[in-house]
């Protein structure tokens, strides 16, 4: 609706009767002036003339004073941010075809600065013609920004809660099923030692014992490493300002000789201005362990290649870290990427743990980015690292 607006006044006069214009009674005055006196701006249309009054107060909620602009000069409409509008003309068009009883709607308004408020916007046809036409509707308008603050934080916390449990409960599930099975090979081992009919069957056991004993002390390494991880809370460390492009330099020198030794070329293509502020140690291991990642499951068939390289966007910077080694079956694999013990390559390699992926992301998500693979069977693989820019980082 357009809210062209020739603006309702209302003359000071001393007889109790206040010669009202536009024909206002007295009730509808005394509400009108309890709604300026509020925290309420008031708006008025008038189907006929197609006018529309906005109190004081909605023009201060735009960040105007009442003489500072014209009811014709708001043009509300248009004001409303263009996510918000298609929303905002459902819920209004609802109420003028009689399908709600009322017109209700939370939108984002833009103000006389430039930025946006979050307002409720209230409306009600109070005045119709033989034909069922409305003539006039009376609404209000609320700041509800903060209540939207409170609410994306409440989301947020939530969010942040719901995963932190997921991630609890699958840890649980993951120690659980570990250590039972350390403690089953035991318990079976020493069944075995038990029933045992010469020294030379019990010293085989006993080797075969000192093998579960450095798989459950591999094990118990891993979770530690892991906790130590989730449980990371010194924010002093994480925002360190590091320069990425000498960051990955350092790794790619610290693993020259496996490259080298497998005639891996490591181009470092990242700008050398780009700057980050996060905890050096983490950001050093995660870079670590996706290159060593790369040069590890290069593919002997062609010139293997490592690149690294950033890309900006708005908010984010992302690290891309490709590869032309040999690359997953992304379809397969899909659900099982970032899960703990967990390998993909078929490459039945004994250095393959599994869990190298698994401490790289919950690494990545204790310093709040995101991590992501793409990758192509017999083709290559790429991880993108995605962080929020800070507001004073020089990038």
């Amino acid at each position: 609706m357009k809210r062209l607006v020739k603006k309702l006044t209302y003359s000071k006069s001393k007889n109790p009767d206040l010669s009202l214009e536009n024909n206002l009674d007295l009730d509808e005055f005394k509400w009108q002036i309890a709604l300026e006196n509020s925290n309420v701006g008031l708006w008025d249309w008038n189907a006929a003339t197609n006018d529309v009054f906005y109190s004081s107060k909605s023009k201060q909620l735009i960040g105007y004073k009442d003489s500072e602009i014209k009811n014709s000069d708001i043009k509300w409409d248009q004001r409303i941010h263009p996510e918000d509008r298609d929303a905002y003309f459902k819920a209004y068009n609802s109420h003028i075809n009689n399908d709600i009883d009322h017109f209700k709607n939370e939108h984002r308004i833009r103000c006389k600065d430039g930025s946006y408020k979050w307002i409720l916007d209230r409306g009600k046809i109070v005045l119709r013609d033989e034909n069922d036409k409305p003539l006039r509707i009376i609404g209000t308008h609320a700041d509800i920004s903060q209540k939207k603050k409170n609410e994306e934080l409440l989301n947020k916390n939530l969010e942040l809660i719901t995963n932190q449990n997921k991630r609890l409960h699958n840890f649980t599930h993951i120690v659980s099923h570990n250590l039972k099975t350390h403690i089953g090979n035991f318990k079976n081992i020493l069944e075995f030692y038990d029933d045992a009919s010469n020294e030379h069957e019990k010293a085989e056991l006993v080797e075969h014992l000192k093998t579960i004993s450095g798989a459950l002390t591999n094990t118990i390494v891993d979770l530690n490493d892991i906790i130590n991880i989730k449980s990371k809370s010194n924010i002093d460390q994480i925002n360190e300002t590091i320069n990425i492009y000498s960051c990955a330099n350092k790794i790619i020198k610290s693993l020259e000789l496996e490259s080298q030794q497998k005639g891996i070329q490591i181009h470092n293509a990242i700008r050398e201005i780009d700057q980050l502020k996060t905890n050096v140690s983490y950001f050093e291991s995660i870079l670590h362990n996706l290159i060593s990642n790369g040069i590890k499951y290069s593919d002997p068939k062609r010139n293997s290649k490592i690149m690294l390289q950033t890309i900006h966007t708005n908010k984010e910077i992302k690290i891309l870290i490709s590869d032309n080694g040999i690359g997953i079956d992304i379809e397969k694999y899909k659900d099982q990427l970032f899960e703990i013990y967990q390998t993909f390559h078929g490459t039945n390699r004994e250095d393959s743990r599994g869990i190298g992926l698994y401490i790289t992301k919950t690494q990545v998500e204790a310093l709040g980015g995101q991590i992501e693979l793409s990758s192509k069977l017999n083709e290559g693989s790429t991880f993108t690292l995605a962080f929020k820019k800070q507001k004073h980082s020089k990038i």
